[in-house]
């Protein structure tokens, strides 16, 4: 039976349209699944979207619609996005599911019988911006007089009744669990955030609201609805069947990742497993918090008018040359600035020039002078041995590299044995071999087809499409694409399809 693997991104809140962050996250965790699928893991990749609360309720209002219509209408947009960044989730959440209210309300009840649900009041400040309750000193003031958040969201005093969750009872075990298991919490900079939050005191949680009506009832007293926070993070139950502990995916729980956005790891890493220790439930084994993205050097901002739009990129460059640079131009853990320069320039430089350029010259070479199939292996030189070590190691090289999310490195490291083979090409000479040495000529050409196998295979969860047709050209069979595979050399005498570019040099226009 394959070793199991649930990955999740956050549900995406649907008051406003998706942008470069959205799609970086689920591209990141796209490459998890695939990679995790590719080294023989049965995978669950969960997206979605987060429908209710009080800024959804009022961003439908002001676009004239109900909650329903808007949050179908933001909801399919996201759909979208993550199928034009060829996204292979393998279910997508809606909060608004029946099968959601369900889960919410199952655990709802299950932390009423265990006693850590209380009835009290709420007074206190709250950023409907943000959906989150904040404490006296964490507000500051802005220039214009306004009382904000951390996050510059503008804050309100709220007096109404409401449901507490004795998260206070859950804060010694919540630093014992993160200090017991360092990988818990990533990166370390955020684990060392949390860590310092918790040891400065965890108060009860607010967990229902009664001034507004867009979100699930609570069971029994349908005066409140759920704080919108925890009926989100249930999601993540929702999608594998919970409350039905027979259900097939529940033996995916508990999730081996969420990948979240920095500002919200605070609800993933303290409200979440305080939830889940409250209801007797395993925690996730890793929560990854990725930083924010800048727009030449600029906040994302609508009024500024510097919002991109995912889709309109991958109309331009395409989609995989826009997921290589998304996790190739900064260290996931860090903020990133995207400028349409820097990625012209790592398509041209190292995905047109380096691998395709690559590519391009040892096909045409093969295709022209040894007869359009793979090649006889000959006599290994010490040359020869740096390129097959290359090969035999770069899988198991990658791959604790990626499962520390540092997708940038394993892409360098990947780049290190691409520019090995292009420098190999040039100091092997394969076209003065030709009419010197033929039999070396097809050893050289033999190494070099190994190695773009190898690098290949290894690069599909990152651009699928282009990783296709590159094995395609290599010869490489469909059912011969799993990293297990790369201990099998590809038999000499194989056919191999006339080459074809896959990475065209980008020019901008005139």
């Amino acid at each position: 039976m394959k070793p199991t693997f649930y990955i999740t991104t956050p549900i995406f809140y649907v008051n406003g349209a998706p942008h470069i962050g959205h799609a970086y996250t689920m591209i990141a965790a796209d490459v998890m699944a695939r990679f995790k699928r590719l080294d023989g893991y049965d995978v669950f990749f969960l997206t979605g979207t987060d429908e209710h609360g009080q800024k959804v309720e009022k961003a439908a209002i002001d676009a004239g619609k109900t909650p329903q219509q808007f949050t179908d209408e933001v909801s399919a947009v996201f759909r979208d996005i993550a199928a034009r960044m060829n996204v292979s989730n393998d279910a997508f959440i809606r909060t608004t599911e029946p099968r959601h209210y369900k889960a919410s309300q199952a655990l709802w009840e299950n932390l009423i019988e265990a006693g850590h649900i209380y009835l009290g009041g709420y007074e206190g400040w709250y950023a409907i911006r943000d959906e989150a309750f904040y404490d006296e000193s964490e507000l500051t003031t802005n220039a214009q007089g306004q009382r904000v958040a951390p996050t510059g969201a503008p804050v309100e005093f709220v007096t109404e009744p409401s449901y507490f969750f004795r998260m206070s009872a859950f804060r010694d075990r919540l630093v014992d669990h993160i200090e017991a298991n360092p990988e818990f919490i990533g990166p370390a900079a955020r684990r060392n955030e949390v860590l310092g939050f918790l040891k400065g005191g965890l108060t009860d949680l607010s967990i229902s609201r009664t001034s507004f009506r867009w979100g699930v009832p609570v069971p029994g007293d349908n005066a409140h609805v759920m704080y919108v926070w925890l009926d989100a993070l249930t999601n993540y139950l929702t999608a594998l069947g919970y409350p039905d502990d027979e259900a097939p995916d529940m033996r995916f729980w508990p999730a081996d990742l969420h990948l979240v956005g920095k500002d919200i790891l605070r609800f993933h890493a303290v409200i979440w497993p305080s939830l889940l220790m409250a209801a007797g439930l395993p925690l996730p084994k890793r929560v990854y918090a990725h930083g924010w993205w800048t727009i030449e050097g600029e906040k994302m901002s609508k009024s500024i008018g510097n919002v991109i739009d995912p889709r309109e990129l991958a109309d331009t460059f395409g989609a995989d040359p826009l997921r290589f640079f998304l996790l190739r131009e900064t260290s996931f853990g860090s903020d990133g600035d995207y400028s349409r320069a820097a990625l012209v320039r790592r398509l041209n430089v190292e995905l047109a020039n380096d691998l395709g350029n690559l590519a391009q010259r040892t096909l045409s070479f093969v295709a022209k002078n040894a007869g359009g199939v793979m090649p006889k292996r000959g006599p290994t030189t010490e040359a020869d041995s740096v390129i097959a070590t290359m090969c035999s190691e770069l899988h198991d090289i990658i791959s604790p590299i990626i499962d520390r999310q540092d997708f940038s490195i394993a892409l360098e490291t990947i780049w290190v044995a691409i520019r090995a083979g292009n420098a190999y090409i040039d100091q092997q000479a394969p076209w003065t071999l030709r009419k010197i040495d033929p039999v070396r000529m097809e050893a050289v050409l033999a190494n070099l087809l190994d190695l773009l196998r190898v690098v290949s295979t290894l690069l599909q969860p990152f651009m699928p499409d282009s990783m296709a047709r590159m094995l395609d050209q290599l010869g490489v069979p469909p059912g011969q694409r799993e990293f297990a595979a790369l201990a099998t050399p590809l038999p000499e005498g194989t056919a191999l399809p006339p080459p074809e570019g896959v990475f065209p040099r980008f020019v901008e226009a005139a």
